[in-house]
C-alpha cells in the first residue's frame, strides 16, 4: 500500500506542527479488505479505513485538514459527502489531539511475464480534466488573522 506514506510524507511536509514535532502524526490502517475476482487474473483492489491522528496539536483543526483536502484531491477522488469522520481529544483549551478516519483504495494490476515471475503494479488515481496538479507543500495557510504555517 502505497497512499499512507504518500499522505504522511504530503502533510508532513505541508503542516508546520508536523515539521517540528514528526512523532506527533501517527498513520495506521484501522481495517481493510481485498477485492479480487481472481476468475481470469491476479488483480485486487485494497480497500480500507487509513487513521490519521495528530497529538498535542495546538493549532487551528484547518492547519490540517486542508492540506489533507488537496492530497484526496488529487489521490482519492470518490470520496462521499461524509466519507471523512474526525474526533477531538480536548486536553485543554489551546491543546487537542485529532483523529481522523477515511476511507482509502489502492488498485494492483498483476501481470504474469513468459518466464512466469509476478509483477504488480499500483495503478495512479484517474485525474478527471478539472483537477489541478499535485498539490505542493502549504507556503501559507491562515485562519482568522494567524498564520497557521511556516510561511
Amino acid at each position: 500500500m502505497k497512499k499512507p506514506a504518500q499522505l504522511r510524507d504530503h502533510l508532513l511536509a505541508s503542516v508546520a506542527h508536523l515539521q517540528r514535532n514528526p512523532d506527533s502524526l501517527l498513520i495506521y490502517i484501522a481495517s481493510g479488505t481485498l477485492h479480487t475476482r481472481l476468475l481470469t487474473n491476479l488483480n485486487f483492489d485494497y480497500n480500507y479505513q487509513l487513521q490519521i491522528i495528530v497529538t498535542d496539536f495546538a493549532e487551528h483543526p484547518n492547519a490540517i485538514i486542508v492540506p489533507l483536502l488537496a492530497w484526496l484531491k488529487h489521490h482519492q477522488i470518490d470520496l462521499k459527502e461524509q466519507d471523512i469522520k474526525f474526533e477531538a481529544d480536548i486536553i485543554r483549551k489551546d491543546l487537542i489531539d485529532l483523529q481522523i478516519t477515511l476511507p482509502l483504495n489502492e488498485c494492483v494490476i498483476v501481470n504474469q511475464d513468459d518466464q512466469g515471475r509476478y509483477s504488480a503494479e499500483h495503478l495512479p488515481e484517474p485525474i478527471p480534466e478539472y483537477n489541478q496538479p499535485d498539490p505542493d507543500p502549504f507556503q501559507e495557510l491562515f485562519h482568522d488573522e494567524s498564520n497557521l504555517t511556516n510561511g
